[in-house]
């Protein structure tokens, strides 16, 4: 719809255009509170009905009084705190090492680091299987082979609820990491300085002064290493199970096996869901508050420490944790991807591509699982960048009253656990009312719910760093919201668009927690594909296929990091 105002003569007029802003966020609005309140409130109504559809609190009642129910949260929560506190003592002396000492190589560190980040938990639990299981595990091989001890003897096993912790851990100590290395970049030099002028050494400075002001990264590092284990899947399935116990998560799922419960897992994902609530909302509040306040002017630069002899010492425990967290087990899968078998060595005569020719060429289920894959994460990161970007743009803007709350429907889903929004979508589409169980839709649906946080995040920090007087300009001569978004803002924007493009594509090539929930035959995944075949023990073909999906996010990192070279208007990314 058009409109022609006219004015005094010699003034031009001006044809105004209808504003879609506000079909848009109506629109957006009900896409993301389906997304949201859709599986949520079918968790809730098969939480508190029976059977026959009736009002009951069985549900509930069974996790209190049954102790095959109420064991897993048990040694979930224990689990998860041993998981926080171990990632703490992996990443708080690394990221001293590489923030505040001259040790050589600490770019290097810092990039091996955010290959645990890309690296899948559940892959690396399988990494771990191949390295310290009691029988087969190439550590154990090696062990036997040095003492000439019997087969059956080991030094190392992975099956434990302490191997689950350290498998976990290798692969949640970089949250801890980041925010602690961030947070000794910003101590202001001059209270450290403070303190040696008044002859406080290294070690009661760092206790006294520089430990408490990096405090509350510490503690909002490790609640984050707490969540992300508490609701982890892949790796209690891979390393737990074999051990025959379970945690929460691979109790939810077992109650999806005949004879399914689906009351029960929506009632042991309730309580999954609230504990989520509640650290995400304790590690809001510790970074919050900030443990210092920088008064008088601009801190220094961060004070450095000369190691002198001690550089080697720090060298050894810093290749140390990355052998353990990455060389290791990236060595293991390549070496189980290229050897018939696990235990006997990569050499000349036992080089074989037997397992790659089997996974492309043999294997019926790798061409759909690829094409399934790849095809979702291009849809999902399509899709949920477009509207993530739509909606950072109505919330930034402040283009009505209501745009906050769109917002918080935007970040809700970081505080469902993938296990929880895979019950609740089951139980919202496997009905016969919205019957998309056992198609591509549901997974769809499930990433972008999933992904939608992270997009929206990056994408609303970035529109921080454009001024409004560009937009503003726009608008001065007649473009409405939406064309000022495609053809000014969206365009400042373009690596930063591109980043969280590849940022939920990586996302969801890797994702399993809520997927193993939602797939069939028909819609299998790359992820579940690897699971499957971890429970047939086929560790060659999933050391395959794990290499590929690495390849696949590394390389999507790197287009990511080579964005800046694509041309046009350089806009410094700003971390959500």
């Amino acid at each position: 719809m058009t409109a022609i105002t006219g004015v005094d003569a010699g003034v031009p007029t001006r044809r105004v255009t209808f504003d879609w802003s506000k079909p848009i966020f109506v629109l957006l609005t009900v896409i993301l509170a389906v997304l949201v309140v859709l599986p949520l409130g079918w968790l809730g109504y098969y939480a508190v009905t029976d059977q026959t559809g009736s009002l009951s609190l069985a549900n509930f009642r069974a996790l209190v009084t049954d102790v095959t129910l109420r064991r897993p949260f048990i040694v979930a929560i224990t689990m998860s705190l041993s998981v926080g506190a171990m990632s703490c003592v992996i990443a708080v002396p690394l990221a001293w090492i590489v923030a505040r000492t001259d040790m050589p190589g600490r770019t290097m560190v810092r990039g091996l680091v955010t290959a645990s980040f890309v690296t899948p938990p559940f892959l690396g639990a399988i990494a771990w299987e191949i390295l310290a299981a009691p029988n087969s595990g190439i550590i154990n091989a090696v062990y036997r082979w040095l003492f000439n001890l019997d087969p059956y003897e080991y030094l190392v096993d992975i099956y434990t609820l302490s191997g689950l912790v350290f498998a976990i851990s290798c692969y949640t100590f970089p949250y801890v990491f980041t925010l602690v290395t961030n947070a000794l970049e910003r101590v202001p030099t001059e209270l450290e300085e403070a303190s040696a002028i008044l002859g406080g050494g290294l070690w009661p400075t760092l206790r006294k002064v520089t430990i408490p002001l990096v405090l509350p990264a510490m503690l909002a590092g490790s609640l984050i290493a707490i969540l992300q284990a508490l609701t982890m899947f892949g790796s209690p399935a891979i390393l737990a199970l074999p051990a025959n116990f379970h945690v929460i998560t691979t109790k939810i799922w077992s109650l999806f096996q005949y004879p399914p419960k689906p009351g029960l897992a929506a009632a042991a994902a309730l309580p999954l869901l609230l504990v989520t609530i509640v650290l995400l909302w304790t590690q809001r509040r510790i970074l919050g508050r900030r443990g210092y306040t920088t008064v008088g002017g601009k801190s220094g630069t961060a004070r450095i420490t000369v190691l002198g002899r001690w550089k080697w010492l720090a060298i050894g425990f810093t290749f140390f944790i990355l052998s353990l967290t990455v060389l290791m087990p990236y060595a293991a899968l390549l070496k189980t991807a290229l050897t018939r078998t696990v235990a006997e060595p990569l050499t000349f005569e036992s080089f074989t591509l037997h397992h790659i020719w089997f996974v492309f060429f043999e294997f019926s289920a790798t061409q759909l699982a690829l094409r399934n894959t790849f095809l979702l994460g291009f849809l999902t990161a399509t899709i949920g960048t477009a509207i993530a970007l739509v909606v950072a743009y109505l919330v930034t803007r402040g283009t009505s009253r209501a745009a906050p709350y769109l917002g918080y429907l935007a970040t809700a889903p970081i505080a469902i656990p993938g296990i929880v929004l895979g019950v609740g979508l089951f139980l919202s589409y496997s009905s016969p009312i919205l019957p998309l169980y056992g198609t591509l839709w549901i997974l769809l649906i499930a990433f972008l719910t999933i992904e939608m946080p992270a997009g929206y995040q990056q994408l609303s920090s970035a529109f921080k760093s454009v001024h409004v007087e560009l937009e503003e300009a726009g608008r001065i001569l007649g473009a409405t919201r939406m064309m000022t978004l495609r053809t000014i803002t969206a365009p400042l924007l373009r690596s930063n668009v591109v980043a969280a493009w590849c940022f939920v594509f990586i996302g969801t090539i890797r994702e399993l927690s809520a997927t193993i929930l939602l797939t069939t035959a028909d819609t299998k995944l790359v992820s579940v594909i690897i699971y499957d075949l971890n429970e047939s023990g086929d560790l060659g073909a999933i050391s395959v296929l794990g290499i590929m999906l690495l390849m696949v996010s590394f390389a999507v990192v790197f287009l990511a990091n080579r964005l800046p070279l694509l041309g046009g208007l350089k806009v410094a990314p700003v971390r959500g």
